[in-house]
């Protein structure tokens, strides 16, 4: 019920070279479960973007009244990677020892917001739902820890893809859950749900 809503949150999006230079934003109105309706968008090129500070940008909607305050910070990526299963970024047995090092008891001070870091392997879904009318779906992994998220590639034409991927987590807080959702690519359209589950990192 506002025309000047606040929001007030932080997200962290991991932008790696090889994508697109384009953060795509909508507003969204909901009424009720059933009903949602598109009240604007916005785009901003990351590439104009200095680095190593926080930009504070007033966004117009196209095509919409109403403008973004946004506050957008290009920075290094730390603490998280993605790699093929055969070059595991802790296979390594110099960087597992300079990692026992880094969370010692000792160092265990030195950043209090380190807490860790989790290492994800994806090997593989078997029988996923068929997504289309051939019997088959063309099925990627997404990851989400917190606000951080990345994802697989796509394996097109089959219901037990393997990806072989390893994926790396700064930990922010020790009572996150990681959620793995399976989705179906689907063109142009929202990709179809295939499946989740969801891992608290207390259980690990």
């Amino acid at each position: 019920k506002s025309a000047n809503p606040q929001w007030r949150e932080q997200f962290d999006f991991h932008y790696f070279s090889d994508r697109k230079d384009m953060l795509d934003i909508e507003v969204w109105r909901k009424d009720n479960k059933k009903h949602e309706e598109l009240l604007g968008t916005c785009q901003v090129d990351i590439t104009a973007l200095p680095m190593k500070q926080t930009n504070c940008l007033e966004l117009p909607l196209e095509k919409r009244p109403g403008s973004l305050l946004m506050l957008i910070a290009v920075a290094p990526c730390t603490g998280v990677s993605i790699s093929d299963l055969c070059v595991c970024p802790l296979g390594d047995p110099s960087e597992r020892q300079q990692i026992s090092q880094r969370y010692c008891i000792k160092n265990s001070f030195r950043d209090i917001k380190d807490i860790g870091f989790l290492q994800v392997k994806v090997l593989k879904a078997v029988d996923l739902l068929a997504a289309d009318f051939a019997g088959k779906s063309d099925p990627f992994c997404v990851l989400e820890l917190g606000n951080d998220m990345l994802q697989t590639h796509t394996v097109y034409k089959n219901l037990n893809p393997e990806w072989n991927k390893v994926f790396t987590f700064p930990i922010r807080d020790i009572h996150d859950v990681l959620e793995v959702t399976v989705f179906d690519e689907d063109g142009d359209k929202p990709p179809d749900f295939l499946g989740k589950v969801a891992i608290p990192l207390l259980s690990v």
